[in-house]
Formats: structure tokens, sequence, C-alpha cells
């Protein structure tokens, strides 16, 4: 897939999947209207807009990584023609995911809704279902011992304090 298809494809993939998970359905939820059944300590709404303000470059960034480096989208009917190993994929094997459920919980705390927080959970809770179950064997399946290497280097979930480098990379 050449990089420019490979960008509006990844572009149309963040409108339509991230836009919908972490935004549409959140909105749909809560109507963005703030209720008081989380933020009783004014310490919540602030660590609300602190997830977002993380959580949202990281997403931009792994999704144009998928473009730039792969050749590809996070789309599994797009897929990338190369691993995805840079930017804060070096860090953790799961960044969109990370950042997705870190807006929407941001969005939890910031709003105070306790339904929108639980969302977040299940949103969790199915992507890492669907990490463990059809990613991971699909992943290992296409780039074999590239990506074992790389799994076995790199959590999944909880972020490494170094960046990661590729074998062929170190100095």
């Amino acid at each position: 897939m050449r990089r420019s298809r490979a960008a509006w494809g990844s572009a149309l993939f963040t409108i339509v999947v991230p836009g919908t998970v972490a935004g549409l359905i959140p909105w749909l939820i809560s109507g963005w209207h703030v209720e008081h059944e989380l933020s009783h300590v004014v310490v919540i709404p602030v660590a609300g807009v602190v997830l977002i303000v993380a959580g949202l470059p990281v997403l931009l960034q792994a999704i144009y990584r998928f473009a730039a480096e792969g050749s590809g989208t996070p789309a599994p009917v797009a897929p990338t023609q190369r691993l995805v190993v840079g930017g804060p994929n070096r860090f953790v094997r799961n960044p969109m995911y990370l950042a997705v459920v870190s807006i929407i919980i941001g969005q939890a705390l910031l709003l105070g809704q306790a339904a929108v927080l639980w969302y977040g959970l299940v949103v969790a809770l199915g992507q890492a279902l669907f990490v463990r179950f059809y990613e991971e064997p699909a992943l290992s399946r296409r780039f074999g011992s590239d990506y074992d290497d790389y799994r076995a280097a790199v959590p999944a979930w909880l972020p490494r304090l170094t960046p990661w480098t590729p074998a062929g990379e170190r100095s």
C-alpha cells in the first residue's frame, strides 16, 4: 500500500473507530454533561484532563506510525506491510488501545460520569480479548520471529521505562 493511500486510510480509520469508541459513544452515554457522581474532589476532573491530554497525542502518533512506518493502517482490512515498532510502540505494544481507554477514562473523570467509567472498563476488556485472541496470533503468523522478538522485549500493557530498539538498529 502506498504511503499516501495508507495515510488517508489511517485518517479514515481514526475518524471512524477511535472517533466512535472514544468520542461518539461517551457523548451518547453522557451528553458531555458534568455530573457529580465522581467529581467530589477537584483532583478527579483535573486527572481526567491529564488522561485526555496524555492519550490524544499517543493515539495520533501511533496511528501516524502505521502509515509512515508500516505502509498500512491500523484496520485489519488494510494492515501494515511492515511491523510497526517505532514511536510509542517502542515502549508498549498496544499504545493505541491504551490511549483510547485513557481518553475514555479521562472523560469519565472530567465529567464525573460513572457510566462512562464503566464503559471505559468494558472497552479495555474488549481490547484485551481482541489482542489476545486475534491480534497477537495474526501478527505472529504475519511477521514471525520479528514479532516474537518484539513481543518478548516490549510489554503489552504496562509501558517500559526506556524505549526498545530492534536488534538490527542497535549500535
